[in-house]
């Protein structure tokens, strides 16, 4: 049979490497080929990551660049689906709930090949953000829908997608996150950013509820000021953040703080050091919400709502929205305690093991 793994962003190469790594090895029962959309384009994003996690060179790229969601999306439609008509395999495998994740299945659903779905059933119940509409989407076009905590059971089965096509596997990207943390270990990053052995804050923001208007980064910029009297803040910029501060004219307002630490995009196993090490993490990220919560560091998520519950009930996880007063006076309450919680089904490091057989056993 033949298996093609699709990935396009950084959330989707620490996903599928190691759903690609036992696959490979089972060369002669599965070939498998890997395609990048290109969606994270450049070498931070996209190139060191598939250096670090170990994942074979793209047998495709797509070379999508810095467009439109549309365009992105049609792009991707297109080329896609003259692969799979080349190639004609037996499966096609999504992760995630980014453009390309939507784009690919839709390139898929056209073929006569099956679509499976890494990270099923999550929902956030927001749909202004485009990742809700891009999984929900995905996950009624899948023929295999593999889910990663509870709440993704149950939400699929409100939705009436029947319980034959969906399996509950745990998290490949914890899978990922385990074998990094080792490496992490030997990680230089706290000395380059010049941080001591005094308590640090790691933030990452992308979203663009937070990221696209003025009055989002005023918001941010507050948070900051209150957060640096802490201790040290480090903030690796994602691209887009860094055009949006850019454009409204406040990237001297934030390098004017004494006490944040502004980086580009890092690597994962630098970041992982870095979530490993900080005493609190701040975040619109979903993927940052399970790894914190398997490190053991307190999460703040800077957003109204999570698409990942467990991490609240089980992990580190608080959501605390976006308004200062509300996230300076959570931010004071766990600065000084530490985080109890406990390690979900599946998130053992074996996902990838049990994606794997379902699917050779299925297809």
């Amino acid at each position: 049979m033949k298996i093609i793994g699709v990935v396009g962003t950084r959330p989707n190469f620490i996903k599928m490497a190691p759903v690609v790594s036992i696959l490979k090895k089972h060369r002669g029962i599965a070939d498998t080929l890997l395609v990048h959309t290109g969606q994270h384009f450049d070498q931070s994003m996209s190139e060191i990551f598939f250096k670090e996690l170990h994942l074979p060179e793209p047998d495709f790229h797509l070379g999508i660049g810095n467009f439109s969601p549309w365009k992105q999306s049609a792009q991707i439609v297109e080329k896609l689906g003259d692969i799979i008509s080349k190639e004609r395999p037996d499966c096609v495998i999504v992760p995630g709930d980014v453009n390309s994740t939507l784009a690919s299945s839709i390139a898929t659903i056209r073929s006569e090949c099956k679509l499976a779905h890494l990270e099923s059933g999550l929902r956030s119940f927001d749909r202004s953000m485009p990742e809700e509409l891009n999984r929900i989407a995905t996950d009624h076009l899948s023929d295999f829908l593999f889910v990663t905590e509870p709440s993704g059971l149950s939400n699929l089965k409100n939705e009436g997608i029947p319980a034959s096509r969906v399996r509950f596997v745990g998290n490949t990207m914890i899978d990922t996150l385990l074998q990094s943390r080792i490496l992490s270990r030997n990680s230089k990053i706290r000395s380059k950013l010049g941080l001591n052995e005094q308590p640090f804050i790691l933030m990452t923001m992308h979203r663009p509820g937070t990221v696209d208007n003025i009055n989002g980064l005023q918001k941010l910029l507050e948070i900051l000021v209150h957060a640096e009297k802490k201790g040290k803040v480090v903030f690796p910029i994602h691209p887009r953040t860094f055009k949006r501060l850019e454009e409204f004219k406040m990237i001297n307002s934030f390098k004017q703080l004494s006490d944040l630490v502004l980086t580009e995009p890092l690597g994962y196993i630098d970041f992982v050091a870095l979530m490993d090490q900080a005493r609190i993490v701040m975040t619109d990220s979903g993927g940052i919400q399970e790894e914190t919560t398997i490190l053991e560091t307190m999460c703040l998520t800077l957003r109204n709502n999570t698409e990942r519950p467990i991490t609240c009930s089980t992990g580190t996880n608080k959501v605390v929205g976006t308004d200062p007063t509300t996230v300076i006076t959570v931010l004071d309450e766990c600065w000084e305690i530490s985080p109890n919680c406990s390690i979900p089904e599946g998130w053992d490091g074996k996902a990838a093991n049990r994606v794997v057989d379902y699917l050779l056993s299925k297809l």
